[in-house]
């Protein structure tokens, strides 16, 4: 039960700090959520739990390939920010272009058996 309370109050810690980073400069905002903090804490968890390097390189090479999908929304929503359209209306777009693009490349990656 500690172990969860601890991977609880490092994330929720994490996401506050980008929230109030961001608020001062909008760049080490970014820089601080662009890092891979997430999965580099999952895969230490992972691992703890379970001791089993195989499904940390596994998680590890999964991580690689969904990333790419979700740099489709980290273009599109500024893009149509600065074409004015509304906030929520970008962010519903951006957010569909992302899952089209998380669908493609899931499909693709199983047909070439680049994930498990």
């Amino acid at each position: 039960m500690t172990q969860y309370a601890i991977k609880i109050t490092v994330s929720a810690l994490i996401i506050v700090a980008v929230s109030e980073i961001s608020k001062r400069s909008s760049f080490f905002g970014g820089l601080l959520a662009s890092l891979p903090i997430i999965s580099l804490m999952a895969m230490i968890w992972l691992y703890v739990d379970t001791r089993d390097v195989a499904k940390v390189a596994s998680l590890s090479i999964n991580i690689f390939w969904l990333v790419l999908p979700s740099l489709v929304f980290f273009l599109i929503f500024p893009w149509l920010l600065k074409m004015k359209v509304h906030f929520v209306a970008s962010f519903v777009l951006s957010t569909a272009a992302m899952l089209l693009s998380y669908g493609l490349i899931i499909v693709l990656a199983r047909k070439l058996r680049l994930v498990g």
